[in-house]
């Protein structure tokens, strides 16, 4: 069978993360989205997604193809689900589909004429982009049964001070010496070829993911995911990292979410609570305008590419989007568009091939090419966000 993964109707509600992904390329437990359905599903997965993303994550379309929601996180149930589909037959939570059956002669789906089979609604959705972090203990818990079932640890070295260390478990290549680990709060999951720095405190729910690494006396609560080749230091809580990115210095980082290629500079510092404890408003790309989260604790989402300078502190509900670079002292507003250079003193537009040319040079540096299907997915990121550096 074909497995095809579309974007679905969150798209714009999880910008800016997709606006340099498909949904399922996000990154929420341990894996990302698709990561996630490969697994469960024993294949490789294609992608519907925005035009301008295709060269990059395309679709293969099959004579018998199965098109899956990627906003919904798969477990046993749903996934048998999806494996049993059958023509003319979808799977439908409340009045949105989450998955159907699809062959490369239907013109279109006329789901009137399908089969619906329900599915209840305490399966994992992706709806905002608060749900990165907000949703990630549950996430990262069923991830963690899900990679270790049937498997045994590394042994944990003798200097590593544990608590619950049958929740703990270590992959091959990981380096560990005297660190604290509780995992009596959630499972702690040490991926391959990882390290984690003398002196460094872990609470799980926690994933360090391949090639990751944990700075000397840094401080991290759960639920926290350091995605592949991240480098992370200071203080941490209930924040999700994509990929290749660097919080490497002391500073706090809490209710957040970065995506890939990102660089916190020393003692940056992001605020998750509000001085009148009142709720968090959040920009949205959807609406265009501020929008009430429902959350108390609520912190930075930085896209991909973007930076902060030495002593930057962002407030509370901050979102920053593609390829921004602030730095300076104050404040900065809490919606920073992508292409954005400057801080609370003002911005300006940072150039597009200076942004290449740092993108390049920055990738480089973990031995990762920066393509030209990169250069035109940034560059049609350019041109759609045009008009909100005007704001």
């Amino acid at each position: 069978m074909n497995y095809i993964l579309f974007d679905g109707p969150v798209r714009n509600a999880l910008l800016p993360f997709t606006f340099t992904r498909p949904v399922a390329d996000i990154r929420v437990g341990i894996l990302t989205i698709r990561e996630k359905w490969e697994r469960v599903l024993g294949y490789t997965t294609t992608t519907v997604t925005e035009e301008y993303l295709g060269e990059k994550y395309p679709m293969v379309e099959m004579e018998e193809n199965v098109l899956i929601n990627s906003a919904y996180l798969p477990n046993e149930v749903l996934a048998e689900m999806v494996r049993s589909l059958e023509p003319n037959q979808a799977i439908f939570c409340a009045d949105e589909v989450v998955a159907f059956y699809a062959n490369d002669t239907q013109d279109e789906v006329d789901f009137d004429s399908y089969e619906i089979l329900e599915i209840s609604d305490d399966v994992l959705k992706i709806e905002h982009v608060w749900d990165i972090f907000k949703k990630n203990d549950a996430a990262l818990r069923e991830d963690f049964e899900m990679l270790t079932e049937g498997r045994e640890s590394q042994d944990i070295p003798a200097s590593v001070n544990t608590i619950a260390p049958h929740n703990i478990f270590i992959e091959e290549g990981a380096k560990l010496e005297y660190v604290t680990l509780n995992a009596s709060t959630g499972p702690i999951y040490i991926g391959k070829n990882t390290e984690i720095m003398e002196g460094s405190i872990i609470r799980g729910p926690f994933a360090l993911c391949e090639g990751a690494v944990v700075k000397m006396g840094a401080k991290i609560y759960g639920a926290t995911t350091v995605g592949p080749e991240c480098r992370v230091g200071g203080e941490v809580s209930n924040s999700v990292m994509f990929g290749y990115s660097n919080k490497g210095h002391d500073g706090f980082l809490g209710n957040s979410v970065l995506g890939e290629w990102c660089n916190l500079g020393a003692d940056t510092n992001n605020s998750n609570l509000k001085n009148n404890y009142d709720e968090v408003k959040l920009w949205s790309y959807e609406k265009n305008s501020f929008v009430k989260t429902g959350l108390q604790f609520c912190g930075l989402f930085m896209g991909d590419h973007s930076k902060s300078g030495i002593n930057t502190m962002f407030n509370t509900g901050t979102v920053v989007g593609v390829c921004a670079n602030i730095f300076g002292g104050g404040y900065p507003r809490n919606f920073i568009p992508s292409y954005s250079w400057g801080g609370a003193a003002g911005m300006v537009t940072y150039q597009l091939e200076k942004a290449f040319q740092t993108a390049e040079e920055v990738m480089a540096r973990r031995h990762v090419t920066f393509t030209e299907e990169d250069a035109a997915i940034l560059r049609e990121v350019y041109e759609q966000t045009e008009m909100l550096r005007k704001l």
